[in-house]
């Protein structure tokens, strides 16, 4: 699915300033050229907030459970900081004195970013060999199926089938019912 000519496309609805007033529309879609299974291209609307496990679940692809197991395990990424960094860290900066800098659940931001890491790396190991690809391709990066699906060279429609098998481990790991 070559996806080319990606643009912005605005929103039905106006954003409002602080002002009240109407400004410029926000940009809650992209247009995207596909090419469907019969090699017709398309342009279609994709709307960039929409998570690829979103649109399973909303799909119905995906169980309940088999969502949250995705959603946790992406929060556990996002936490840990494990995705790319686009500006310098300026975590370690030095702490003033008399300031107390933990979290409102009584853990340091440091101990609460640890945490998520080693939460992640267990969920991943749990799911197994050849599941962690899949799991951090669509989960974690917010790759689309058909890409995941190209670049760890597997037959059309089999992401779905793996990702779900992934998820279902995933799930037991975070003993989600």
């Amino acid at each position: 699915m070559p996806l080319s000519n990606t643009r912005p496309v605005a929103s039905r609805s106006p954003r409002r300033s602080s002002s009240g007033r109407n400004s410029a529309p926000v940009a809650r879609f992209v247009e995207r050229q596909i090419e469907d299974p019969n090699g017709i291209v398309q342009t279609v609307q994709v709307h960039i907030g929409e998570s690829p496990l979103l649109w399973l679940r909303a799909r119905g692809y995906l169980s309940e459970r088999l969502y949250l197991a995705g959603d946790r395990l992406r929060e556990d990424w996002e936490i840990a900081g494990l995705g790319p960094r686009v500006t310098m860290v300026w975590d370690a900066a030095p702490m003033s004195r008399g300031r107390n800098r933990t979290a409102p659940g009584g853990v340091e931001p440091q101990g609460r970013q640890l945490s998520a890491c080693q939460r992640f790396d267990a969920a991943i190991d749990h799911a197994g060999p050849g599941l962690s690809d899949i799991l951090w391709r669509v989960v974690c990066a917010g790759e689309g199926l058909s890409i995941a699906e190209k670049a760890l060279g597997w037959p059309k429609r089999a992401a779905k089938l793996v990702l779900g098998f992934a998820l279902e481990r995933v799930a037991d790991y975070y003993r989600i019912a």
